[in-house]
């Protein structure tokens, strides 16, 4: 990026650089990018189900969970309780799969330092690298030559630069083949197979009761979300380094985080958009397909089935047997892959 005189540099490109070094983790190996690489929708690309979880910057330490994309991560509202009309009051929102954060900024500073993560021993350890980098001269020039006098007011800045990235139209562009059909399904119509995929979406599959195709008032667009909490009877995952260390080990989601038994297995509804890319699937990535995914949608009494669901209270019905032929399972895999950024002919 050019700098000099007369350059303006913006949070925005002073955040990429910030989400894309290596040299912020401990053993400088290891970025936010690592785990978040646009070429996978800003997912981890180097994950399966054999091996559904990061590895952090130490060698051989992991965590429990399926990184999130971090696209389209922004529009999430804050972690909050709402009235559903069937359900009563519910949990919605948040960053993370259990909403443990609230906004961007604060999820933004947990990487560095959680030691399965990025590592770093404090948050002074963080800012050093920043203040001693090939950027930090245009970080001050964003956030004032004084920046790095206090280190809470620096790590606050860093978490501030990232956010400004992850906001962005890089991070969120709506640019798929859904979007131009969104925009005129006349010129950009979806083909027999995927248009069918859209019905089974909206009708019998029943996945817009949760990946909503309403349109969200801010970007106008549809996010294929509610961001609302739901244990769905995902089975445990044998290859997840936590099952590996403890066969007994049992992710309670929303649950184990809030300590109320009554949300234990639910997780936050991710989007849609960019599925095609994000495998495995599922918190724990035990599922390596779309259509793996869908067949498990599709088995009936979910409680009996073979693998067990990992937590058996209150699994969503609208995910119980949905009684998709081959052909209609084909089509709705057919549709979720309109949803992959960069395919829209119209931008």
């Amino acid at each position: 990026m050019a700098t000099g005189p007369g350059v303006t540099v913006t949070a925005v490109e002073v955040g990429k650089m910030i989400f894309e070094d290596t040299r912020l983790s401990a053993n400088r190996n290891q970025s936010c990018a690592t785990c978040h690489a646009a070429s996978a929708g800003f997912a981890d690309p180097d994950v399966s189900k054999a091996n559904p979880v990061s590895e952090g910057s130490i060698a051989g330490k992991f965590g429990d969970r399926n990184a999130p994309p971090s696209a389209y991560a922004k529009f999430a509202p804050a972690f909050e309780q709402i009235m559903d009309p069937v359900r009563g009051l519910i949990y919605a929102g948040g960053q993370f799969l259990d909403g443990r954060r609230d906004t961007l900024e604060q999820q933004a500073k947990d990487p560095f330092l959680n030691p399965v993560e990025m590592a770093n021993p404090n948050k002074q350890a963080v800012v050093d690298k920043v203040q001693n980098g090939p950027y930090a001269d245009q970080f001050m020039a964003v956030y004032g030559s004084n920046v790095f006098t206090d280190t809470d007011t620096a790590f606050d800045r860093i978490a501030e630069a990232i956010a400004a990235f992850e906001r962005s139209d890089e991070m969120n562009p709506f640019n798929s083949r859904f979007d131009c059909f969104q925009k005129d399904p006349v010129q950009y119509p979806l083909d027999t197979q995927e248009q069918m995929g859209l019905n089974v979406f909206q009708g019998k599959g029943k996945c817009a009761n949760c990946h909503t195709l309403d349109t969200d008032p801010v970007s106008g667009k549809i996010l294929f979300t509610n961001f609302q909490y739901f244990n769905i009877g995902v089975p445990a995952n044998p290859d997840n380094p936590a099952n590996k260390a403890n066969a007994g080990f049992v992710d309670f989601g929303l649950g184990g985080r809030l300590g109320a038994p009554a949300e234990n297995g639910k997780f936050k509804t991710p989007t849609l958009r960019n599925i095609e890319k994000t495998s495995p699937y599922m918190h724990n990535g035990v599922f390596d397909t779309l259509t793996e995914v869908v067949e498990f949608y599709n088995i009936e009494e979910k409680e009996f089935a073979s693998p067990p669901p990992e937590v058996i209270n209150d699994i969503n019905p609208d995910v119980d047997f949905l009684d998709l032929n081959s052909q209609q399972i084909e089509a709705l895999v057919a549709f979720l892959k309109t949803l992959t950024d960069g395919t829209g002919l119209c931008f």
